[in-house]
């Protein structure tokens, strides 16, 4: 990654709270994808594990990576935060425990240059066990308002490391719903669907870790994920 990095064009944003185990993978995840278009937005809540120290020591090396570290109101609060602070026109969110594959924000870029504002691009994503064994890969390919009112959960993006739009569509419908601690990403797309120019690619972009102490791990083994879809409906 160069040392200095020109205007961003696509704005990755890491929301996270006492995330030592997993934030420097996250960080390390996005620099390796060598696209100096981009800049990091790591959005702090406060952690106290050692978080805070491994974002500031990156930082300091890296000029890309831009950060904020105070108590918030929740994950939605620091999605809005991060999209506040945005400097791209495009908006990808990362959780400190998933990944990209390999040179996707350069395909993301590519992508981009003919789609119409706003749009909304989503792709595959494999969903990984504790092992890191992938047990399915989510594939949104039918990814209509009239196909989410069927409330069938893999119709939905799993994860937001496989799906990235114009900061612009926020103008339209809207930030996260920071009284949602829970579904936000259900609710955004949901709302983002009608508003957007929507394009799914067959090919598979973000890493899903679906393991204990995660939301969407804890709902699925509820039963409470495809529920919460029907209510949102």
């Amino acid at each position: 990654m160069p040392d200095s990095i020109i205007q961003p064009t696509l704005s990755i944003i890491t929301p996270v709270l006492n995330g030592a185990d997993f934030i420097i993978s996250c960080i390390e995840n996005v620099i390796q994808q060598n696209c100096p278009e981009i800049e990091h937005l790591i959005m702090d809540g406060g952690s106290t594990d050692g978080t805070v120290d491994i974002i500031k020591s990156y930082a300091a090396r890296f000029r890309h990576i831009r950060w904020l570290s105070e108590k918030d109101q929740g994950q939605s609060d620091a999605m809005n935060k991060g999209i506040r602070m945005a400097r791209g026109d495009i908006i990808g969110f990362l959780n400190d425990d998933d990944y990209y594959e390999p040179a996707v924000l350069p395909r993301v870029l590519s992508a981009f240059r003919s789609l119409p504002k706003p749009a909304l691009l989503v792709a595959n994503c494999n969903v990984r066990d504790e092992g890191g064994h992938v047990t399915f890969v989510n594939t949104p390919n039918r990814l209509k308002f009239t196909d989410l009112l069927m409330g069938d959960m893999g119709r939905f993006p799993w994860n937001p490391s496989a799906y990235f739009y114009h900061r612009s569509l926020h103008n339209r419908i809207g930030l996260y719903d920071t009284n949602m601690h829970m579904h936000m990403d259900i609710d955004f797309l949901l709302r983002a669907v009608p508003s957007a120019h929507v394009r799914y690619i067959d090919e598979t972009w973000g890493n899903y870790r679906c393991i204990p102490g995660t939301k969407t791990y804890s709902l699925i083994q509820a039963g409470q994920r495809s529920n919460a879809e029907s209510r949102l409906i």
